[in-house]
């Protein structure tokens, strides 16, 4: 089939050539126009399509004299590309394999070649970073720039970044230049404003980075929570905080580590009211041991109405380590040691471990009973080694007993249920 076709080719190609030389032979031809050219006291007379093909096949000579001159120099051309390209390939498989040395001297070789100059320089940048040549990539780093802007503004937030020096990085990759800001920049970009105290910013570049899908659905996730909680931990006032809460989608804001961010900015910044209702909202929808104990860390005022709240969950959580604990920092702190005591051996006796026997170690210490508090206090070490508490002396066989009971739980139809068992 293909030795038809270039038959039938050159059969088109003669009859073209035949039906034009026979055309320009023609007298009607004078017609169109004569080209009169002296040269050396002679005239040369020719048509006007005769001179125009006369130029093109000069033109074609030409063409194929220069082929044929350039011909040694674009074959080198082409060796050192291919060379180029093969010591590329070489230094990244060294690379891989650690071999810094060798990687170096052949990325380094390789950026001689203009169209692999690129990336053979980060490529060694990064052989010179593992092998500690600081000085080294920091070379490389500055003749990246001189190539290309935007692998050098990637590269240079990525140092500034591990520098710890947020805002360099921020303004190499704010450069109208390199704009628009390709995924991993808008990710380096993100993180540089979450390094620099200014998370509300990274949180508003999460819609880009959810487009250009830069990370995971999972990593975007995580991203986003960290974000959300830094974000709510830099509000500089009641209303800034408000915003940012109202800005986080529902999901985000019923998990407790944001409820527990929230409430803990709200009542730094006196926002008290706010604080509480948070907390005691999400634990009357959802029960969560560090909820409720926050909600008795809080340095909240207020303690009668805590410790009342405190006291209706107890009948419906009696067994909660976390909320015996918290009853007795509130009872503790309205001045009720002897109730508070009785919430720790029982909090205790559910499993609060070591905090609990710290609080009651602090408790016992104020009224006096050093021993005592001594006791707890190693009790507490001994929990934190992984090792079995010791029971304090003062505490007999009934109290311990006391200390072990659990009120009776029962759902909304008036059936018992095992101590922690969902309703």
């Amino acid at each position: 089939m293909k030795a038809f076709r270039s038959l039938l080719v050159a059969l088109l190609v003669a009859a073209i050539g035949i039906a034009g030389a026979q055309w320009l032979g023609h007298e009607s031809v004078r017609d169109i126009g004569e080209v009169i050219v002296r040269a050396g006291g002679n005239d040369y007379i020719a048509t006007l399509p005769q001179a125009a093909l006369a130029l093109l096949i000069a033109g074609l000579l030409l063409w194929l004299a220069w082929l044929l001159l350039s011909a040694p120099f674009r074959s080198w051309a082409r060796y050192r590309r291919k060379q180029g390209r093969a010591r590329l390939i070489d230094g990244l498989q060294a690379l891989d394999n650690g071999q810094w040395q060798r990687a170096g001297k052949l990325l380094q070789s390789a950026a001689d070649e203009e169209q692999a100059r690129p990336i053979a320089l980060v490529a060694a940048m990064r052989a010179a970073e593992a092998r500690g040549d600081t000085t080294g990539a920091g070379q490389y780093l500055q003749q990246l720039g001189e190539v290309d802007a935007l692998l050098h503004a990637l590269h240079s937030a990525e140092r500034w970044l591990q520098q710890q020096r947020p805002q360099e990085a921020i303004d190499v990759l704010d450069l109208p230049a390199i704009q628009p800001l390709p995924p991993r920049a808008l990710y380096l970009r993100t993180e540089a404003l979450a390094a620099a105290g200014r998370a509300e910013e990274a949180y508003g570049q999460l819609g880009a980075l959810r487009q250009q899908q830069a990370l995971p659905a999972n990593a975007l996730a995580a991203l986003e929570t960290r974000l959300a909680l830094q974000m709510l931990d830099e509000a500089g006032d009641v209303n800034s905080l408000a915003s940012r809460w109202e800005v986080l989608p529902k999901p985000l804001r019923a998990t407790p580590a944001a409820i527990a961010h929230y409430a803990r900015r709200a009542a730094a910044l006196n926002w008290n009211d706010a604080a509480l209702h948070c907390i005691e909202q999400a634990l009357d929808g959802r029960w969560d041991e560090s909820l409720i104990a926050l909600y008795g860390e809080l340095p909240v005022e207020k303690l009668d109405s805590r410790r009342a709240s405190a006291q209706r969950w107890l009948q419906t959580h009696p067994s909660s380590p976390a909320l015996l604990l918290t009853l007795s920092r509130l009872a503790r702190g309205q001045g009720q040691w002897p109730q508070a005591e009785d919430f720790l051996h029982r909090a205790i006796a559910q499993g609060a471990g070591a905090e609990a026997w710290e609080e009651l170690g602090e408790g016992l210490a104020a009224n006096g009973e050093d021993a005592l508090a001594r006791q707890c206090l190693l009790n507490a070490l001994r929990q934190r080694r992984g090792q079995a508490p010791q029971p304090l002396q003062r505490r007999d066989l009934r109290q311990q007993i006391q200390d072990q009971a659990v009120a009776e739980e029962r759902d909304a139809h008036g059936f018992p249920r095992l101590p922690g068992q969902a309703p």
